[in-house]
């Protein structure tokens, strides 16, 4: 009998970590513009892609590496604005895809527009969880934030106006980013005299800032393992203090940068929001919050949400830099 109890616990717990689909090793490609649109149709018939044309205002450069590594070479895109003079308030875009998948072209129509209104805007790759588990991929945005201002002559990037923007969870990245400048806490290897890490605005669209928290709806992995239990390489009672260290709501302080939330009507991909900037009030730090009511997750890919959605950070950006 006693064999019996052990052999079913053993299988169990070999079926339980069967299920776990983190360090595979295999580009995860499931979530593009494109499969989302497919998607979101079938719920919001209604709903347009946004022009895939640059506008003429606006030039590209595609595929600058900002970080190298044996395995894999991290590559960013740079959108500016043909007529801009002197130096331009930056933004770096954070694609979303649960930590898993996605690509830097996601967020490039946004990226686009923001160059449009007069902001240098870089989309950029960071390792997902199926190459490296949290937190390569914070590691990675902090280099590149780093690399922005190693090459601000290049592109006419004001370092003192530099802001992180992510959709998803790129937008808990975005915030995580943000809310962690000069603290050491992600890049202890940071030459102490080099750039900073430091961003001065945050907009987080649809990503969430605390992951234990009534709200959140990570790390239910009853049906299957959740994003983020894939991304920490395990669950919330297996590496509570990297749930914990990972959530932007615990990196208040007075020297926090402003923050922009566009969300959808989905209230977990927000968890926390409200506790945030309860906290934010206590420092006077200014914090700005427009929901779209009835909207999916994916809003701010596609029309009708998609041109409010740049006007709202816009006017955000230019309120908090005072351009």
């Amino acid at each position: 009998m006693k064999i019996y109890l052990a052999l079913i616990l053993f299988l169990s717990f070999f079926t339980a970590r069967a299920q776990w689909k983190g360090l595979t090793g295999i580009p995860d490609t499931s979530f593009t513009v494109r499969s989302a649109f497919q998607k979101a149709k079938r719920d919001f018939p209604h709903i347009q892609m946004p022009a895939g044309t640059l506008p003429g205002s606006v030039t590209l450069k595609k595929d600058l590496e900002y970080k190298k590594m044996p395995q894999r070479s991290l590559k960013l895109d740079v959108f500016s604005p043909v007529k801009a003079s002197g130096k331009r308030p930056a933004v770096l875009l954070i694609f979303g895809g649960g930590w898993r998948s996605g690509e830097k072209a996601q967020l490039h129509a946004i990226a686009a527009q923001l160059a449009n209104n007069g902001f240098i805007a870089f989309t950029a790759d960071y390792r997902l969880s199926t190459e490296a588990l949290y937190p390569a991929a914070v590691e990675d945005l902090k280099e590149a934030v780093i690399w922005i201002r190693e090459n601000a002559g290049t592109f006419q990037v004001d370092t003192s106006r530099i802001a992180t923007l992510g959709f998803s969870a790129g937008g808990q990245l975005a915030a995580l980013v943000g809310y962690t400048g000069n603290s050491g806490i992600f890049n202890p290897n940071r030459k102490k005299d080099g750039p900073s890490d430091a961003v001065q605005a945050v907009v987080d669209i649809d990503g969430l800032v605390a992951y234990i928290h009534p709200e959140s709806g990570e790390g239910d992995d009853s049906k299957s393992v959740s994003a983020a239990t894939n991304w920490f390489g395990g669950n919330k009672v297996e590496k509570k203090a990297l749930w914990e260290q990972a959530s932007p709501i615990h990196y208040v302080t007075a020297q926090s940068p402003p923050i922009l939330f566009i969300n959808s009507s989905v209230d977990r991909m927000h968890a926390g929001r409200e506790d945030m900037r309860k906290k934010l009030d206590v420092f006077g730090i200014y914090s700005e919050v427009h929901t779209f009511s009835g909207a999916p997750h994916v809003f701010p890919l596609f029309h009708p949400w998609f041109e409010p959605t740049v006007k709202y950070t816009v006017e955000f950006l230019k309120k908090v830099f005072d351009v």
